[in-house]
């Protein structure tokens, strides 16, 4: 994507991402940011998608000791979810464009992030989703920062909720919210997985130590097969 013409020099990136890791984690039991799948943490999983898709990441809503893995934008409003960590990383950046990713869908291939950036681009729409079996998901989502406003209204308003908080942002630009199907990407060529992993598996959220089982053996199973096909 390339940026804007404004007739002056300019060294901020037109998209960047975040990875938002403010969440309270209880359903592991431990922070899910230095959660190891497959020797790496979750919080290295979602910067390596970024940087696979060419953007600048940093980390939203997180601890000052992420730091180590990449800048971390701390968000102010505790405990009021990840539309707040969102809300904060808008704030915090000049680009048009931010990629919002969760810790915990790290079996998502960069080439989605890639694709869903630029049909921002072409289109303009403020905010793009991808849906599965047609029911869209929340993340990852690319959002105008002129969506900040209104997200940060909605989260005032006691409104916390992402996905609501993207359809009221949309519709205040007087816009609807964008929608891929990820089947259609994949047909299309558009996007595909590192390691063939089917579609249906890449939103596998890792909120619990059984699910972190599950796409540790969805790795496993699916890099055996991609080696032997190889």
């Amino acid at each position: 994507m390339t940026g804007r013409s404004s007739g002056q020099p300019s060294h901020e990136p037109e998209a960047v991402g975040f990875v938002l890791a403010g969440g309270q984690s209880t359903r592991m039991g431990t922070d899910k940011a230095h959660v190891e799948l497959n020797g790496e943490p979750l919080v290295a999983h979602g910067l390596r998608i970024f940087r696979d898709a060419g953007l600048p990441a940093s980390i939203a809503g997180g601890q000052s000791a992420l730091s180590a893995y990449a800048p971390v934008i701390e968000d102010r409003q505790t405990g009021l979810g990840p539309l707040s960590g969102i809300c904060a990383a808008l704030a915090s950046t000049s680009a048009r464009w931010a990629v919002f990713l969760p810790i915990d869908l790290p079996l998502l291939p960069a080439s989605l992030i890639v694709c869903l950036l630029h049909h921002a681009g072409i289109t303009q729409r403020p905010i793009i989703l991808s849906s599965v079996n047609g029911f869209p998901q929340t993340f990852p989502v690319i959002l105008d920062r002129a969506t900040l406003p209104t997200l940060q209204s909605e989260l005032e308003s006691g409104r916390g909720g992402c996905f609501s908080g993207f359809q009221a942002a949309a519709e205040s630009l007087g816009e609807a919210m964008t929608v891929l199907a990820v089947e259609t990407l994949v047909q299309c060529g558009q996007v595909s997985h590192p390691t063939s992993l089917p579609a249906t598996r890449w939103f596998l959220n890792v909120n619990t130590p059984e699910h972190l089982r599950q796409a540790e053996d969805l790795l496993q199973i699916e890099a055996h097969s991609h080696s032997i096909i190889a």
